[in-house]
């Protein structure tokens, strides 16, 4: 295993991160020198209520902090914090460091080819005061529901900013969710108004959606207004085949832009519902604290990525991830929004770095699939691109393995700061990520969230050695924890976080911290294998097999052979490539070496496509449950759900 560093920060770079400015404030409060991120995270894991306290303070949040004790309670469900606190979320994201000239951009939109816009800071409060009048005169109030059922677009960011000033509770989906996957969603939470789009590009495909919304809006009866954005020009159409239907210009056009009220709440008041992937079953609402969400996304954004005013903020997502929610909270740092809509190959695989160069990308946001597939391309962005303002790279929904760590080294840019990033819908933020002032190693993540009590333990509820594999654990209460779930006596929520350890939060991710102070990813705990009796991670397969060209895509599932399970790889091939005996042998043989003999698959199978949720993860438990016979409880949520059929009735898959 290599012991040194792929990257390391120079001290002219340490000296001037967020860290150690948030060190320097600390110093003379401790009477302690925090000079990087270890020192921090060994004071606040000593003195979480002094850590948190102090960031509040640091970062200038806006509202009243209450008196201490400002952590209370008696177990980590119980657990409180800054229990008389009071703020509104939105206000803190607009007003905490904006730029004294309002006229500098606060977002820019590309939507692939067809559509560009740009918004200052001044445009992006007028639209949210309007949206806050006429959201009000429609009756949204604390704790009332607004939906978006929308794209990438700067409209969905006014619109969530307007509903959480007032108060109210945001949640959203991107526009193609499938009716019956939004239904499951929004029909538990009865929003009283739907943002919609009238459609969407993808790849280049105009995509019009009035149908799917009409479905939508006829079977939401709590929604009294629909409120259609513009992107493919039919909106008035789309809006007036609704019963409450309006043009976004319409519902914002009765009101001229006033001074913002902001509607102060306690720091536990909700302002997201976000939802799990619902792949097993309904989606589960995920009810999240304002305050909660707030402190712990300007930490993550100031501390571990170096986000400061001035920085342009870059995440390919969409309103059905929670990356959408954490890169918005960048407005608060000052950042400027880089939002971007469709496919991030086309036209071509340079699209994302074009705008990266265009608008001067100071932290380019993207998930592992993309950068694996960059590398499978050749792409070399950093010969053919201005990126001098690029200073880190974040990578998330999948393990990064160590070939991209490489990659990213070798064709993007060598003074990077590469952070690969964990966490959840769950907590809408991260366990473990990125440390400015540290090295980095290939395949790892760098270190726990500061103020969070991460662990890996063995199945017996003990630490891990290093080295060893376990279950990610949290053992201290923190911020972000969600108040539960949705229509839920508490019972749905102990039982998918505190039931494996009691009192401990267990993430579900099957996990190895390093000698070196950071974490690998092995996979979902519940996807890991069991062949023989061993406990293995799938994703070593997966860093294995991703270092074959001819390989596109890939899945690995355990099905169960009597008593014991054997491992099946299923793969997409590369256009033109066959799988061939040969290349069976070459794949086993990596997996063997690189891995361990218990991870070469007993079958390595090829297939015409590998189904993927809507954020673009694989979804190995539907593959699994397709392979043994047992239905998929939710297709909906896949962004592919005819990629299942690959997987039915394989008689290579049969037992005798």
């Amino acid at each position: 295993m290599p012991t040194d560093p792929i990257w390391s920060p120079s001290p002219e770079r340490v000296a001037a991160t967020e860290i150690r400015r948030f060190g320097a404030f600390l110093e003379p409060r401790v009477g302690d020198q925090f000079p990087d991120g270890a020192a921090l995270g060994e004071y606040a894991a000593s003195d979480p209520e002094g850590f948190w306290s102090a960031l509040w303070d640091h970062l200038g949040i806006i509202g009243d902090k209450g008196q201490a004790p400002f952590i209370t309670g008696a177990d980590m469900i119980g657990t409180r914090f800054f229990p008389d606190a009071r703020l509104n979320f939105a206000e803190n994201l607009l007003r905490l460091n904006p730029p004294t000239d309002r006229k500098q951009d606060a977002i820019v939109f590309w939507g692939e080819d067809k559509i560009r816009l740009r918004w200052t800071w001044a445009q992006l409060e007028r639209h949210v005061s309007r949206l806050q009048q006429a959201l009000a005169d429609a009756c949204v109030g604390p704790g009332d529901r607004v939906a978006g059922l929308l794209p990438n677009r700067p409209e969905a960011v006014a619109a969530m900013l307007a509903t959480a000033s007032l108060g109210g509770v945001w949640c959203s989906a991107s526009p193609d969710f499938g009716a019956r996957a939004v239904l499951d969603r929004f029909g538990q939470i009865e929003p009283k108004v739907l943002f919609a789009t009238d459609g969407y590009y993808y790849a280049g495909k105009r995509i019009d959606i009035t149908q799917k919304l009409g479905a939508i809006a006829e079977n939401l009866p709590s929604v009294t207004r629909t409120v259609v954005i513009d992107y493919l020009g039919t909106a008035e159409e789309t809006a007036g085949a609704l019963a409450n239907g309006s043009t976004f210009a319409a519902f914002e056009a009765l009101y001229a832009a006033e001074e913002l009220a902001f509607t102060r709440m306690p720091f536990d008041h909700p302002v997201y519902v976000l939802f799990s992937s619902g792949t097993t079953g309904a989606p589960k609402c995920i009810v999240h604290r304002a305050g909660g969400v707030l402190l712990q996304h300007l930490k993550e954004q100031a501390l571990h990525a170096d986000i400061k005013p001035g920085s342009r903020l870059f995440y390919f997502t969409t309103l059905g991830w929670m990356m959408w929610n954490w890169l918005v909270s960048g407005i608060a740092q000052g950042a400027t929004l880089l939002l971007y809509d469709g496919s991030p190959f086309h036209p071509g695989p340079s699209v994302l770095f074009d705008y990266a160069t265009a608008e001067r990308m100071t932290h380019f946001g993207t998930s592992a699939k993309y950068i694996d597939s960059l590398r499978k391309e050749g792409f070399r962005p950093g010969a053919t691109h201005d990126l001098s303002a690029l200073s880190a790279m974040m990578s998330t929904g999948s393990p990064l393995v160590s070939e991209s760590f490489d990659y990213v080294y070798r064709a993007l840019k060598e003074d990077i700061h590469l952070a690969s990033i964990s966490g959840g819908t769950d907590i809408v933020s991260c366990f473990v990520l990125g440390d400015p002032t540290a090295p980095v190693f290939r395949g790892e993540i760098q270190r726990p969230g500061f103020g969070l009590a991460v662990d890996v333990w063995t199945d017996n509820g003990q630490p891990a050695a290093n080295g060893e594999k376990g279950e990610l654990v949290c053992t201290a209460p923190f911020p972000s924890m969600p108040l539960g779930f949705w229509g839920d006596d508490g019972t749905r929520y102990r039982d998918a976080y505190f039931a494996r350890f009691p009192g401990v939060w267990c993430q579900g991710d099957f996990a190895e911290r390093r000698a070196t102070g950071g974490f690998v990813i092995h996979g979902r705990s519940d996807a890991t294998l069991n062949p023989g009796g061993v406990r293995i991670g799938t994703a070593e397969i997966y860093a294995e097999v991703e270092k074959f060209a001819e390989v596109a895509d890939a899945v690995v599932i355990g099905q169960d052979i009597g008593d014991d399970v054997r491992v099946v790889l299923f793969v997409v091939m590369a256009a033109g490539q066959n799988l061939a005996e040969a290349l069976i042998a070459r794949i086993k043989s990596a997996i063997r070496t690189g891995s361990s003999p218990r991870h070469v698959p007993a079958l390595v199978l090829a297939v015409a496509d590998i189904p993927r949720t809507k954020s673009g993860k694989v979804t190995e438990l539907a593959v699994r449950d397709v392979v043994h016979g047992r239905p998929v409880k939710n297709t909906d949520s896949l962004a592919n759900p005819a990629a299942l059929d690959c997987f039915r009735d394989l008689p290579e898959l049969g037992l005798a």
